[in-house]
């Protein structure tokens, strides 16, 4: 995780922050143009995030995107990469739904070392405020996620996502 990067100012002043608040707790922070309505359909409905979840400048294919956004719902996201043999499967359950307001899921990719996350959708004069906390499940979880450089928030993410509302 490049920190010089998360905190580079965005040209309409826009900034993501990314801050260990605890031992075991990641929370990024980042203002999109866009009402919380339209911003929380693109991270619920499957045919608006799968345009903008994944970085394009990763090199990753979104090959399926199964969100059914409900509590207890799952979700499954399937990838690949050319460096990687097979395809990567990502999953988990939603813990918790408040429509515009606030999402909460389960990464069981991990085999039970993810984290639980937990985003939060603020609209202030038109534009929405995403606070996201990553709880894992033990200060060693997190460390490991920041050493591996797995944290997968980013600017580019959420400057893609801001994209997609302008063209709504």
């Amino acid at each position: 995780m490049d920190e010089r990067s998360a905190n580079k100012p965005r040209p309409d002043n826009n900034r993501m922050t990314v801050e260990r608040t605890s031992e075991r707790e990641l929370v990024v922070t980042r203002t999109v143009n866009g009402p919380a309505r339209l911003v929380f359909e693109a991270w619920t409905r499957a045919e608006l995030f799968q345009r903008w979840w994944v970085p394009k400048s990763i090199g990753l294919t979104l090959l399926s995107c199964e969100l059914d956004v409900r509590v207890g719902g799952v979700y499954r996201l399937v990838f690949s990469h050319p460096a990687s043999p097979a395809p990567m499967a990502f999953h988990g359950k939603y813990l918790d739904v408040m429509p515009h307001s606030r999402l909460v899921w389960t990464n069981e990719e991990a085999g039970g070392n993810g984290p639980v996350t937990t985003v939060m959708f603020e609209e202030t004069a038109g534009k929405t405020r995403l606070v996201m906390h990553d709880l894992y499940p033990s200060k060693g979880a997190l460390d490991d996620a920041i050493a591996s450089e797995s944290i997968s928030w980013n600017d580019e993410t959420f400057d893609q996502l801001e994209e997609l509302l302008v063209a709504r």
